[in-house]
């Protein structure tokens, strides 16, 4: 492949990631997410 053709692929996954973003922001799924990380982070910490 071209080194555009890489260019619109990484352009189109951005792109992508940022609807999904917004997409989850708009459920108020802010929390969930935020909830998942704390507890996974603090099982491998060992804490939790």
């Amino acid at each position: 492949m071209t080194l555009k053709k890489y260019r619109y692929i990484n352009l189109l996954l951005i792109i992508c990631s940022l609807v999904f973003i917004v997409y989850g922001i708009y459920r108020k799924e802010i929390n969930t997410v935020f909830n998942k990380a704390v507890n996974i982070c603090l099982e491998c910490i060992g804490i939790g």
